[in-house]
């Protein structure tokens, strides 16, 4: 099913008076990127939790915010770095003989210093504790692909319609273009019925520049390989599977053809329909950036 790489998950989990809260946000990337944004104490889970949504997204930028609520169960303790407090003492002590400052070293303030108490969790409360984030992760798993596939199935109209319009300007450039060649033999002819009272000239050289010009203009071809690069995005767009790389190659095949009939069909006719045709791919490229 096709996916928009847009959405966004929120699911949480409560048990005995512990709670998880967790916030996935997900826009639009190249590749595959993950955020983790965790309290310390829970920073273990990152590899697990990046590794569960891995399994699910295959493209996109995601935000992940995970919040715990509360430490009721007393699975958190505080830990206490006694060598690096020390530490600390010691160099303000070395700071307020050297320059004459006055001693307001306190409990309170050695306590606010970096990594002097640090909160740990219990290694009996692990398994457990991933089991909860485990839930909410899963809820907000579940709340993003729901939003990721529904925007995936509006693209995937807009795309086919699209399609649709390209399919109607390929067929009007297809009926034209025989009548190109036509009206360049008409145009020569009479060009050369004008000049023919003064000057003699080869009917076979003549023929031979209408065909020039016919091979020159030929655009069947392109027209061919065009309703081909069409018709694949159709077969794409309902593939189970990750798609968006796979459409923006085909985007930039449909394109180069476009350009190539823009070039070699020496008709205003033909070129005005074309700049139809590349408004309706450039919309098309724009919407795949966005597919997963």
């Amino acid at each position: 099913m096709i996916r928009s790489m847009t959405g966004f998950g929120r699911g949480n989990s409560e048990k005995d008076g512990k709670s998880f809260t967790i916030e996935i946000k997900s826009v639009n990337h190249r590749y595959f990127e993950t955020n983790i944004r965790m309290p310390r104490v829970l920073i273990s889970f990152e590899d697990k939790i990046r590794k569960i949504i891995g399994e699910k997204v295959k493209r996109g930028k995601l935000d992940v915010f995970v919040t715990q609520g509360n430490y009721d169960k007393e699975d958190v303790e505080a830990y206490l770095n006694e060598n690096l407090a020390v530490s600390y003492i010691n160099c303000l002590g070395i700071l307020k003989d050297k320059y004459g400052l006055s001693d307001d070293i306190s409990v309170a303030a050695v306590a606010k210093l970096p990594e002097v108490i640090t909160l740990k969790q219990k290694e009996e409360d692990v398994s457990e504790t991933f089991e909860q984030i485990d839930l909410a992760l899963t809820k907000a798993l579940r709340a993003l692909l729901f939003m990721r596939e529904r925007e995936g199935r509006k693209l995937l109209e807009d795309v086919i319609i699209k399609c649709d319009l390209i399919n109607g300007l390929v067929d009007k450039v297809k009926l034209r273009a025989p009548l190109v060649v036509c009206e360049y033999k008409a145009k020569l002819t009479q060009r050369l019925d004008v000049l023919h009272k003064e000057i003699d000239f080869d009917e076979n050289r003549v023929a031979m520049e209408i065909a020039i010009f016919a091979d020159k203009a030929g655009i069947d071809e392109e027209i061919v390989r065009l309703n081909s690069h069409i018709n694949q995005m159709r077969e794409t767009l309902i593939l189970d599977e990750p798609i968006g790389r796979k459409l923006d190659f085909i985007i930039q095949e449909m394109n180069r053809e476009t350009n190539t009939i823009a070039s070699k069909a020496n008709d205003l006719e033909i070129l005005n329909t074309v700049i139809s045709m590349k408004s309706e791919i450039e919309k098309i490229r724009e919407q795949i950036q966005n597919i997963e």
